[in-house]
């Protein structure tokens, strides 16, 4: 039930919530930073530490997300604070859902000036206006694409406008109807061109990069790299998932949902890999680039292949729906919080956040131009809002969510909600108490910029630490105590 007493709207079935919830977290970073890092740190070695970090720290965040939406039943304010009410706790915890809620509020504002180039690379695509002789070539139309501010300002208000109208239309109308075709036509363009890779030439350079098992490069920086992709990757903390979860049907199951789209996120990344890298092996092209692989090398390397233009709209298109999927569900806590809360409609809730959201990514969009030099303790606008969210409002949430599950609210909340058998509800309990909240302070303490050591100096301390807190949970925590005991 919404505020107003109005039941709330769910959706169609288990199908639209993973659809989604897997489009929120395959994202831009995703499309290139997780290929990237997995052959940087090891290929498949990495890749096995990733997916323990995944479901030692993503995945119990995650479905305390969601058990938090579903068992409130609202924005992640209301939900929140109705879940603490149910266990006689203080409504001050709903602070965590005013910084989820901005937070993902706050990343959207800088988010669509980024998923701005994908569609404005789209159009360029389209029309020929990627053409160059090098990198340097194709980084001086990075450059002028983001030095014109109308053109910038286009896209990135072209974005704001798709996003409003999909969330507009509704949760089932818009959001589900949307991701029901985004994300399948995402995988099928993958999929092509993953066989347009199979006979470029460097297929088989892309399978050794990506999936050999070398362990001898997963340093501590690798593992950290690990841990931080699996917390930030499934848009934990930014209000979206616990929005998403809050429209989830009762019958569904928490567990085998999240599960489902830790590991969609995670096998659509890698087929990312698989599209993008044959392409840069077989032009000779260095892998590790970042950003400008996607923006410099990869239309440089479509722009000398045969069908190369053909196979760059499909690239573009496809990284342009990823972006949109994503900044879908950025907006979903603020305008279900309005509608909720204000008593306005959906659609004047969309557009009225919309109108502050443009004002704001027009002024991230100015970072790039006109207002470069406009800057406070040597960060712009783009900057700064990256910082906040990223280093300090995503660790700290996840970090209060977790704490409040774990250690504030009543056993039985969570324990009827996630409706896991007695060994599965264990460990997600160890989880969330102890493990998850390590990994998110490993995490906020390397975004800091202060994790100056490398792990094989501090896991032992840190294994020490954990140990210690199950130790003493067990001795002082009933909850944790019984919990083993019926397992």
């Amino acid at each position: 039930m919404t505020s107003s007493g109005q039941p709330r709207t769910q959706w169609l079935g288990r199908w639209g919530f993973m659809l989604a919830a897997t489009g929120s977290a395959v994202g831009l970073g995703n499309i290139w930073k997780f290929p990237y890092i997995t052959g940087e740190f090891g290929g498949g070695a990495f890749v096995l530490v990733y997916l323990a970090c995944i479901f030692a720290v993503g995945v119990p965040v995650m479905m305390t997300e969601i058990a938090f939406g579903r068992r409130g039943r609202g924005s992640p304010i209301d939900a929140i604070r109705r879940v603490v009410s149910e266990s006689g706790r203080s409504s001050a915890w709903s602070l965590i859902g005013w910084m989820a809620m901005l937070c993902g509020f706050m990343i959207l504002s800088f988010y669509v000036v980024v998923a701005g180039w994908s569609f404005s690379y789209l159009w360029k695509m389209l029309t020929g206006g990627l053409v160059g002789n090098s990198v340097d070539d194709m980084a001086a139309v990075f450059g002028a694409n983001n030095a014109n501010p109308l053109n910038l300002g286009f896209w990135s208000t072209l974005v704001t406008l798709l996003t409003m109208l999909i969330v507009g239309k509704g949760v089932q109308q818009g959001i589900e109807k949307s991701v029901s075709w985004m994300m399948p036509g995402l995988v099928v363009m993958l999929v092509v061109l993953i066989g347009f890779g199979v006979f470029s030439g460097g297929f088989g350079a892309a399978i050794n990069f990506l999936f050999s098992f070398n362990a001898g490069s997963l340093s501590s920086e690798g593992m950290l790299a690990a841990l931080g992709h699996a917390f930030f990757t499934l848009s934990l903390a930014s209000g979206a998932i616990l929005t998403y979860g809050s429209y989830l049907p009762k019958g569904a199951s928490i567990g085998r949902t999240t599960v489902s789209v830790a590991l969609a996120d995670t096998v659509v990344a890698l087929m990312a890999g698989l599209a993008i890298f044959p392409v840069i092996f077989a032009n000779g092209m260095n892998p590790g680039e970042g950003p400008g692989l996607i923006f410099m090398s990869l239309p440089l390397a479509f722009q000398a292949m045969p069908f190369g233009t053909l196979f760059g709209v499909l690239f573009f298109l496809m990284l342009s729906m990823a972006a949109l999927t994503s900044s879908i569900s950025m907006v979903e806590a603020t305008v279900s919080w309005l509608c909720d809360n204000k008593g306005i409609s959906r659609r004047a809730a969309s557009w009225g956040t919309g109108i502050v959201l443009w004002l704001i990514s027009t002024l991230a969009m100015l970072s790039f131009n006109l207002g470069a030099d406009w800057t406070l303790a040597g960060k712009n606008v783009f900057d700064w809002l990256d910082y906040l969210t990223s280093r300090w409002m995503m660790p700290l949430g996840g970090l209060g969510m977790v704490v409040l599950a774990g250690f504030v609210l009543k056993s039985d909340s969570f324990r009827e909600e996630l409706a896991l058998a007695p060994l599965p509800y264990a460990l997600w309990l160890i989880m969330v108490r102890y493990v998850s909240p390590l990994g998110i302070v490993v995490i906020f303490v390397d975004a800091l910029g202060l994790y100056q050591v490398t792990f094989a100096a501090h896991w032992p301390w840190l294994l020490a630490i954990l140990v210690a807190m199950v130790a003493l949970g067990e001795t002082l925590n009933p909850r944790l105590r019984q919990a083993l005991r019926t397992a």
